[in-house]
Parts: C-alpha cells; sequence; structure tokens
C-alpha cells in the first residue's frame, strides 16, 4: 500500500507536471496519451487478475502449464492490438485531433510488452509477492517520469511525439524485477480442458468487466476530446485529473482485496467482512476529498495546474464526487468477482454505455457533461448495493433450509 501510494503520487506529480509545462491546449494531446494509457492499463488487468486468481488456485504441474499459457496469450493479444494501432495511427489523429499520427505509432509498437508486464503482476500479486509487485510498479512510473521530462526539456520536438516515447521506455523498465526462468511460450505442457475452460470463462467474464472500467473511466476524457475544442478538452483533462485522486488511492485496496476474497472462499471463510472494511475506508476517504474539493476549489487548481485553469475550479467538487461514487461501486464489482459472481459485470457494461450515451446526448458545456456522469454513478452504486442486498437473503434463506431441512 505504502508503494501504491508513491506510484500514484509519482504518477500525479507526472499529470500535473506535463499540465503546467505545456498549457491547456497542448495538454490535451498529453492527457490523450495519458488516458490511453489507462485504457491499456485495464485490457493489462485482464491478463494481471486472471493471474492472480488461478495462481492462488493451482499448482505444481498445473501452475506451470498455467503460465506458460498466460504469457503466450498476453504476447499474442498485445501483438495483434499493436498491429491494429498501428494500421489505424491516422484514423485515430483524425478522431481525436491530434497534431500528429506518430505517437500512436510509438504507443503501439510498445503495446506487447505491456500485456507481459500485466502477467508478471498477476504472478507477484497471487503469490503474495508483494516486494517484487511493488518494484514493476515503481521501476515503470519512475523511468516514465524521469525519461518524459528529459526528453520535454531537452529535445527541440513536439511534445505528443516525445511523450509517446517517454511511456513506450517506462514499459521495458516495468518488465524489472521479473523472474522468466522456467517460461516456456510454446511448451507441450497443456492445461487440461476443465481448467482451461475454468480460466477462459475468467478471462471472459474480467475482459467484459475491464471493458466497463475503461469506458466509465475514459470515455468523458475521449468524448470531450471530441466534441469540445483543445483549450475547453486540456481544462477538462485537468478537472478529471485532480478529480481521480479518489479511484487512484481506491486501486490500491483491491489489489489487496482480489487474493484475499479468493484465498477466503477457498478456505470456506466468511468473505462479506473483508468487503465491509474497504467500502468503509473508501467511503471515508471519497468523503474527505469531496468536501475538502467543495471548501478550495481555486486553491486547489491553483496549486496543481495555475491560474490558466482557474475556469473550471467550480466543477471540481462534482466531478470528485462523481469518482467517489463510482470508487465505492467499484470495491463491490471486485469482491463479486473475485467470487464468481458475474451478474454485476453485466450490469456495470450497461450503464457504462448508458453514461456514453448520455454525455454523447447531452454535452453542450462542460457541467452538463459532469452532471451525466453523476447521475450514471447513483444509478450504478444503488444497483451494486441493490444486488448485494438481494444475494444476501437468498445465501441466508438457502443456509437455514440446509440446516433445517424438511422431512
Amino acid at each position: 500500500m505504502g508503494s501504491a501510494l508513491l506510484v500514484n503520487g509519482g504518477n500525479y506529480l507526472y499529470n500535473l507536471l506535463l499540465g503546467r509545462l505545456l498549457g491547456p491546449e497542448a495538454f490535451a494531446d498529453a492527457a490523450l496519451l495519458v488516458t490511453l494509457l489507462l485504457v491499456l492499463s485495464f485490457v493489462g488487468m485482464t491478463f494481471q487478475l486472471a493471474t492472480t486468481k488461478f495462481a492462488v488456485l493451482f499448482s505444481d504441474e498445473t501452475w506451470v502449464a498455467f503460465k506458460n499459457t498466460m504469457y503466450r496469450y498476453a504476447l499474442v493479444f498485445g501483438v495483434f492490438t499493436g498491429i491494429l494501432v498501428l494500421l489505424f495511427s491516422k484514423n485515430l489523429q483524425a478522431l481525436f485531433n491530434t497534431q500528429n499520427h506518430y505517437m500512436f505509432m510509438i504507443f503501439a509498437v510498445a503495446i506487447p510488452l505491456y500485456f507481459v508486464m500485466s502477467v508478471n503482476r498477476g504472478r507477484f500479486q497471487g503469490k503474495h509477492d508483494f516486494r517484487k509487485l511493488a518494484g514493476t510498479y515503481q521501476t515503470e512510473m519512475w523511468s516514465r517520469l524521469l525519461l518524459t521530462f528529459a526528453l520535454l526539456l531537452l529535445v527541440p520536438f513536439e511534445p505528443g511525439v516525445l511523450i509517446a516515447v517517454g511511456i513506450a521506455v517506462s514499459f521495458i523498465f516495468g518488465l524489472f524485477p521479473s523472474d522468466f526462468k522456467g517460461v516456456q511460450l510454446f511448451s507441450k505442457s497443456k492445461l487440461a480442458s476443465v481448467d482451461l475452460r475454468q480460466v477462459w470463462i475468467f478471462i471472459g467474464l474480467t475482459a467484459g468487466y475491464e471493458l466497463t472500467q475503461i469506458i466509465i473511466n475514459n470515455s468523458d476524457i475521449l468524448l470531450v476530446k471530441h466534441y469540445f475544442n483543445d483549450k475547453d478538452a486540456g481544462l477538462y483533462s485537468s478537472l478529471a485529473l485532480i478529480g481521480r485522486v479518489v479511484y487512484f488511492v481506491a486501486w490500491m485496496f483491491v489489489m489487496l482485496l482480489m487474493p484475499t476474497v479468493i484465498q477466503k472462499q477457498k478456505d470456506g471463510e466468511p468473505t462479506a467482512p473483508v468487503l465491509f472494511k474497504y467500502v468503509f475506508f473508501i467511503g471515508g476517504l471519497s468523503t474527505f476529498i469531496v468536501f475538502v474539493c467543495f471548501l478550495f476549489p481555486n486553491l486547489i487548481i491553483t496549486l496543481m495546474f495555475g491560474d490558466a485553469y482557474l475556469s473550471i475550479a467550480h466543477l471540481l467538487w462534482k466531478y470528485a464526487l462523481a469518482t467517489s461514487l463510482f470508487a465505492v461501486s467499484n470495491i463491490f464489482a471486485y469482491y463479486f468477482l473475485s467470487l464468481n459472481q458475474y451478474s454485476p459485470v453485466i450490469l456495470s457494461g450497461l450503464l457504462g454505455f448508458s453514461q456514453v450515451a448520455l454525455i454523447m446526448l447531452y454535452h453542450d458545456n462542460l457541467e452538463t457533461v459532469v452532471h451525466m456522469q453523476i447521475i450514471a454513478m447513483v444509478i450504478l452504486l444503488v444497483a451494486q448495493l441493490l444486488f448485494f442486498i438481494i444475494k444476501n437473503k437468498k445465501d441466508s434463506s438457502a443456509l437455514k433450509k440446509q440446516n433445517n431441512p424438511v422431512y
């Protein structure tokens, strides 16, 4: 958790310095690359969480076969995705109104490395090797921070391209520390069909949920970049960055939540107390952050980005509220995912697409965009709570019938 705080702080500093150095207009392209990095991280989480789950459940030869399989899947999918981004780089330039398409090409080449790195992290997380898990996040974050600003300060070139280079090289550093000893991409050792089916079901449903994460967490920035001018898009990106501090902090709890819940379920212990503990932590922290953003919006904006961004200050607490609602509902979703309860995944997907639809229909100004997100996130959290209550009642009724059979 200490390492996660440091990494999120470093990533935050990275974005703040970019905002101050580049100004609102140029920051729009930089924020787009950072958003694409977040999109990539959510896709990578499919590999990381699947590896985490089965690192707990599998052992011996089954674990070795699974490990090789996951590295193979990650590399093949990464190469395929990278080729697609490379081929459509000019289309992406036109879609998001960027200065050039080269930044997308550089980003595409590095994509396979990120997915391999995600499998590494899943191994460490599932085996509770938090020292190595922390190390791979640290090497990625620090290399990106230091290299990007060295390039921006020393190389007279278009900022979007330099930022893309910094991100790409950081993926190489993020592969360390690691241990590829014994990894055979095309090993003859294969998973049993029943185990492979279990893996594919989890990967498919996790990918579905991570897609909803991408939509909910990043669609607003992408849509604002499409519908608004560069200045407004840069202002909104700064707002989103500050408001998302809640989500970044919540993520370190999710990293601990999943393996703990899976292990308790495996041992036949109650899992609900773990959920309550993390919901209490995130709920309390979120309330505090929203309250501070409501009281001191101008001070926060000025300190973090400067006076050029002050026109967006009145929306800060509202965006923080939307992100807080999402962060709490996210704890519920990952809890259900850990227990193989997949209805919330479908629910999150539907509401994620509803958020996109609302913004596409109502985007007269930036305030309207934020209001649409608050509406979608309130509905999502209420739905998650209702699912939890209904599921608990059904489980309690089933347990009573089991303990009091009728003959």
